[in-house]
């Protein structure tokens, strides 16, 4: 049987052949995969004497077949995915637990790393070199080489265990939202909604088989501008109720066994390496270093952000009652208020700014504010083979016309498409031989689809969200190191997000905005006062935001930071740790815990303070583009050096000091927020 997995890629730049692999592929490709990396490994303990180049950049080096196979599978898993990938994926992901397991328990090979390493003082390594060296020396200690036979067998069954759960936690929230639809049949109801909002819901309705209706979801594009704009309250509460109760319900989608299963797996391989918890473990590897640290971090920033929001949600109920006589303001309400409130204070709300977003346009100002700041070019490849029609591939070169990266980007919501946005790879950046291996990257995201008269046109959140990935994307693509474990977004998890939020920064920038916020159908520029009216909104509720962003963090600590034996029921769990930030009334039988992928099934688990602490890098990073002009090119060319392409070659504070000079400050965060004059 010919594998197209297997095969040499004769696609353009070696991409991964879509048009020719199938399904029943997978499976034979990960087992023959696992072979050739294992074989590679008996090579690298067959070298009589161990040193850097035989031992730990071949093992840099070794699997590179595998990690692009299951590459390509766990990305279809998440943005194609149908019954019979969920299905293969409970049986490849133990096989690839098992082989992760085999190499960092192997005693011998872990021998041959820990003497050179034992040498890295004499061996006169660059930093990257010692970079990887204390990387590989502790990403054995840290998965249990120092543990005995009898404890290795337990942390391999609690790794196999937590990557099944994992992956059910997933499955179970995606068949949540694909399950939920709520159809309307009279148009009275849906008062205050948008044309092409309303548009998109009759679409919805007919794909569904109830042509003359319209239908609501939970995909973000359906959800979001229903709570923000639908008059009729009664419908609000339905939709948040039945989004904030996903996989909480008691059913076979039920993922609170789940998330305590989770917990005690994750708190148990802890102990074992000798940690006090999973945040421990965690954070020994992160930038804060320790669950302290992020806890200060946390609780600092609550004290300056909560009475800020305090007031913001005690302005918008009086506005509330004054509109409409409201009783008190529920969660289901704040959306919708906020964007009425918003439009009497800026004159601005998403409908007016929508049509100078169009999709097409906002990509290629994208593109644009990237060649503007790195010289790139994105060129559609036709020839590039995709997984699904919606998807679009792009070679990008430098202004030499060198070969840069291949870029996919995935925009639009499907059945086999998990919620939210995010950057992925199917192939990383890395060097061997005098050849440097160029990156695939590819972005996905959930925005609004076309209808039948008009585009995807943009809400300014959606922008915003397209540029944070592409920011993430132009990590990837920018890599520039030797070794693939330490290239591009193979960074510590607290400093990951930051060219993903500074990259934000500039859609709020007239030069960026001039180069594609158009109108769609006149062609007119987004006038002066519209981008002035965007920058002062810039601000508005940002206590409220930061205090929601902080609710996360402290809750994701909170689960990690402690023995989870204590942990009896999860509403009570996270009622009672986000008292702490709440600012509107508890709502009886709403659990976020459920479906918060982030720590239960992506990587965030005890990281997601991360996203607030690299807005702290952003703002005082972003405050010297500020200085010296968003476009220069001296600037730009710094960022690119010593943050973009040097990935994780070194460590983040060294490479943050090289970049600003110093180190960060948080004021221009605070400032920014309007938390301080």
């Amino acid at each position: 049987m010919n594998n197209p997995l297997l095969a040499n890629f004769t696609t353009p730049f070696e991409t991964a052949p879509f048009d020719k692999i199938k399904n029943e592929d997978f499976l034979p490709a990960i087992k023959k995969g696992i072979e050739l990396a294992k074989a590679e490994i008996s090579t690298i303990k067959s070298e009589p004497l161990p040193t850097f180049e035989n031992t730990v950049e071949a093992l840099d080096l070794a699997g590179k077949k595998l990690n692009v196979i299951s590459s390509v599978f766990f990305n279809l898993n998440s943005a194609e995915t149908n019954d019979e990938i969920q299905k293969l994926a409970r049986e490849i992901s133990p096989l690839l637990t098992e082989y992760s397991n085999d190499i960092l328990l192997d005693k011998e090979l872990f021998e041959r790393v820990s003497q050179v390493f034992n040498q890295k003082d004499e061996l006169n390594l660059s930093p990257e070199q010692q970079t990887l060296l204390e990387k590989s020396y502790k990403s054995f200690v840290r998965n249990g080489a120092k543990l005995s036979e009898e404890d290795a067998a337990t942390l391999r069954k609690i790794d196999q265990e937590l990557a099944q759960q994992s992956l059910q936690f997933g499955e179970n929230v995606l068949a949540e939202t694909n399950k939920y639809v709520h159809f309307v049949e009279s148009e009275d109801l849906l008062a205050g909604l948008p044309d092409s909002i309303k548009e998109a819901a009759a679409q919805i309705a007919e794909e569904k088989g109830k042509p003359g209706q319209w239908a609501f979801t939970l995909a973000y594009p359906s959800y979001i501008p229903a709570l923000t704009y639908l008059k009729n309250r009664a419908l609000r509460k339905e939709l948040f109720i039945a989004y904030n109760t996903k996989s909480s319900k008691g059913d076979e989608l039920d993922n609170q066994e789940i998330i305590k299963s989770i917990l005690r797996l994750r708190n148990q391989r802890a102990v074992l390496l000798g940690y006090q918890s999973h945040a421990h473990f965690v954070l020994e590897e992160r930038m804060a270093k320790s669950p302290q640290a992020v806890m200060d971090f946390l609780k600092n920033m609550l004290v300056k952000a909560k009475p800020k929001a305090e007031q913001e949600v005690a302005e918008l109920e009086a506005y509330a009652q004054r509109l409409d006589d409201l009783d008190r303001l529920e969660k289901w309400d704040f959306a919708f208020y906020s964007e009425l409130l918003k439009k009497e204070k800026y004159e601005l709300d998403d409908e007016l700014l929508r049509p100078y977003f169009q999709l097409e346009k906002v990509i290629d100002g994208v593109f644009q504010t990237a060649s503007k700041l790195y010289g790139l070019q994105f060129i559609p490849n036709p020839n590039i083979p995709v997984y699904h029609s919606d998807v679009t591939a792009y070679e990008v070169k430098d202004l030499k016309g060198n070969h840069i990266s291949v870029f996919y980007a995935d925009f639009f919501p499907r059945a086999g498409k998990r919620n939210g946005a995010w950057m992925t790879s199917f192939k990383g950046q890395f060097q061997s031989h005098g050849q440097d291996h160029r990156p695939h990257v590819s972005i996905v995201c959930n925005f609004t689809k076309p209808t039948k008269s008009k585009p995807s046109l943009l809400t300014f959140n959606e922008v915003t969200t397209l540029f944070h990935e592409f920011g993430h994307a132009l990590h990837g693509m920018l890599a520039n190191g030797h070794y693939e474990t330490l290239s591009g977004t193979s960074v510590y998890w607290d400093f990951v997000e930051l060219p993903s939020q500074i990259f934000e920064n500039w859609c709020y920038e007239k030069e960026c905005l001039d180069l594609f916020a158009k109108h769609y159908e006149t062609g007119e520029k987004i006038p002066e006062e519209l981008i002035e009216r965007i920058k002062k909104a810039a601000n508005f509720q940002q206590g409220y935001q930061t205090v929601r962003q902080l609710s996360f963090g402290l809750l994701d600590m909170a689960y990690h930071n402690q023995d989870p034996a204590r942990i009896q029921d999860i509403f009570d769990f996270e009622k009672t740790v986000m008292k702490q930030t709440e600012l509107l009334p508890d709502v009886p039988g709403s659990l976020m815990s459920t479906s918060f992928s982030h720590i239960f099934q992506g990587g965030y688990s005890a990281g997601y303070y991360s996203y607030k602490w690299a807005e702290v890098l952003d703002a005082d990073a972003f405050e010297l583009f500020q200085e010296k002009g968003v476009f220069d090119a001296e600037t730009a060319h710094s960022f690119q050096k010593n943050i973009l392409s040097a990935g994780g070659s070194e460590h983040p504070s060294i490479l943050y000091k090289r970049f600003r000079g110093r180190e960060p400050k948080p004021d221009a965060l605070l400032k920014r927020a309007g938390l301080i004059s």
